[in-house]
């Protein structure tokens, strides 16, 4: 199977979801029952609250808006950085129960793929993983082992590069931490791509409450310290124009 390219899609998400975070804010403070505080939200534009909100740091009310995306060609290395952001929830594809023998997508770093020898090398060994896969899992079939006990033995010899597919959920206070992080230049480019997208499918649908999401430079002081990439400038000039 050929390199793949990175796809996001928002497949669900918290209706409403900035009443929703001025709901629960509200209710902090407000003596009203829920359905009183329900009516008196919607009847309001609630972003100039919610900005407050975002501004005073007051961020566990953005808990209860949550987003549930679908991801499609990043590679394993990347599913194992994504996956250390632990207030998520994941399902990601098996490599037990999916088979490989058809052959697997894989993701050639940006570096690669502009020296042509390392290139022409690397989407050869990608080939000659999925031959080795295939006579592994043979074998192991003719010994008896079918299916995902074939399966379960053969992926060792699946490469980082191999593309995965995995359906992730974070509520927005996660989501603001996972931008800070992961949009940042010394972030791992794959990873980087991946938030990148996200933030641009939240942003269409609660832009208040991602209206200064980002990496941590374009609202305060880059938190690199000596690991600083130097180019809080031109960072903030982007997301100002693109984002």
């Amino acid at each position: 199977m050929p390199e793949t390219a990175l796809r996001v899609e928002l497949l669900r998400y918290t209706p409403e979801p900035e009443e929703t975070v001025a709901m629960a804010a509200k209710l902090c403070y407000s003596p009203s029952d829920i359905p009183a505080l329900k009516e008196r939200v919607k009847k309001r534009d609630q972003r100039e609250f919610v900005r407050r909100l975002m501004k005073m740091g007051h961020l566990s009310p953005v808990e209860h808006a949550s987003f549930t995306f679908g991801v499609e060609g990043i590679s394993r290395a990347c599913s194992h950085q994504l996956v250390r952001h632990r207030i998520a929830s994941y399902s990601q594809q098996s490599q037990r129960y999916v088979s490989m023998q058809e052959g697997f997508g894989y993701v050639v770093p940006p570096s690669i793929k502009e020296d042509p020898e390392c290139e022409r090398f690397f989407h050869e060994f990608m080939r000659k993983a999925g031959e080795a896969y295939r006579f592994i899992v043979n074998r192991l079939n003719e010994r008896g082992l079918k299916g995902e006990e074939a399966n379960q033995d053969a992926r060792f010899i699946l490469p980082n590069a191999c593309e995965t597919k995995i359906v992730v959920t974070m509520n927005a206070r996660e989501l603001l931490h996972f931008f800070r992080q992961r949009c940042c230049l010394r972030a791992q480019w794959e990873i980087r791509a991946l938030a990148e997208e996200m933030l641009k499918l939240v942003k269409a649908v609660a832009p208040t409450i991602f209206e200064k999401a980002g990496p941590a430079c374009i609202s305060g002081p880059c938190p690199e310290g000596e690991y600083t990439c130097g180019k809080i400038k031109e960072v903030r000039k982007r997301y100002k124009t693109e984002f």
